[in-house]
């Protein structure tokens, strides 16, 4: 398949800058392939921004950095209208969303106003500025990134802002033998000024619409269904994964198998991702929370509990 091709080069041409992390860039890439959009979870200096300007400027697109702080408003993300006096008219400046790949750094410092701007670009692909919808460039990628230790200052995302990232995930530390390489890497020019684009956006958009035609069978479809339902019955938890999360999940197996040259989706696709795209859409019960339980151990659970099938699948 001409994604797998493609998907190679993107993978390469990352781990070039990111060192170690070719399962982080893996995810990164099915998402793009669904147009999805990611959430990192993970502390400051792993590579978070360097691998959302990789991943831009892999696929030859526009790239831009939202800064999240309490006092940023919603204006400063979307843009604003503006009279030019020379042209004696209103003109709409745009923000810094109206670009292919976003990130939102320390996206939990923003007020809920202003995280709330980010909801109608992410789902529907446009935005509104005073009743004037605009779409937004193809393809749209936003890359949200949140400090998981430092809580002063921070406003929590609400669940609607959260079920709307594709996946989360985190970078990790590196070993120490990634981190000798990576030191290696960085004495001379930064590795990211040298990266030049592997593909475009039209060939991304393209490889889109190839994904959608990865084959799903019933019994995977089933079997994704279920893990869903598991989530809404389990006795931890308080709600669960919504119908959002199963389109997801699906689409996201279909970029998996895509990815790694396959045209139909087997169950371990559907078990590979399905902790990155349920663990943030899960509300535990707060009796569970005090006994020490988590969303990755009953996501753990679910996915061990649900039968995978085992009949023959094309």
């Amino acid at each position: 398949m001409a994604v797998a091709q493609v998907a190679g080069s993107i993978l390469a041409n990352v781990e070039r800058v990111i060192v170690g992390k070719a399962d982080v860039v893996e995810l990164a890439l099915v998402a793009l392939l669904c147009e999805g959009h990611i959430l990192i979870e993970d502390v400051p200096g792993i590579g978070k921004t360097t691998l959302a300007k990789a991943l831009a400027r892999s696929i030859d697109c526009t790239f831009r950095r939202i800064q999240c702080t309490p006092d940023l408003l919603p204006s400063d993300v979307t843009g604003t209208y503006f009279f030019n006096q020379r042209a004696q008219e209103f003109e709409f400046r745009p923000g810094p969303v109206m670009a292919n790949v976003v990130l939102a750094d320390e996206l939990n410092r923003a007020t809920p106003r202003t995280q709330s701007s980010l909801l109608e670009c992410m789902q529907e692909r446009q935005l509104t500025v005073d009743g004037d919808t605009r779409p937004l460039p193809r393809p749209f990628l936003v890359i949200a990134t949140q400090n998981p230790i430092e809580l002063e200052g921070t406003f929590p995302l609400p669940e609607a802002q959260l079920d709307r990232f594709m996946l989360k995930i985190g970078l990790g530390y590196p070993s120490p033998e990634e981190e000798e390489l990576m030191t290696r890497r960085f004495e001379g020019a930064a590795p990211l000024d040298a990266l030049t684009a592997v593909s475009s956006g039209p060939e991304l958009l393209a490889l889109q619409d190839e994904r959608r035609q990865v084959y799903i069978a019933d019994a995977v479809r089933h079997y994704t269904v279920q893990i869903i339902r598991k989530t809404r019955e389990h006795p931890s938890v308080q709600l669960g994964a919504s119908p959002r999360a199963t389109l997801a999940l699906l689409a996201g197996a279909q970029a998996l198998a895509a990815i790694r040259g396959r045209q139909f989706v087997i169950p371990d696709d559907v078990k590979l991702l399905g902790p990155f795209v349920l663990s943030h859409r899960l509300i535990l019960k707060p009796e569970a929370r005090l006994r020490g339980r988590t969303r990755e151990s009953v996501i753990g659970e679910v996915l061990s509990t649900v039968p995978v099938p085992v009949e023959e699948l094309n």
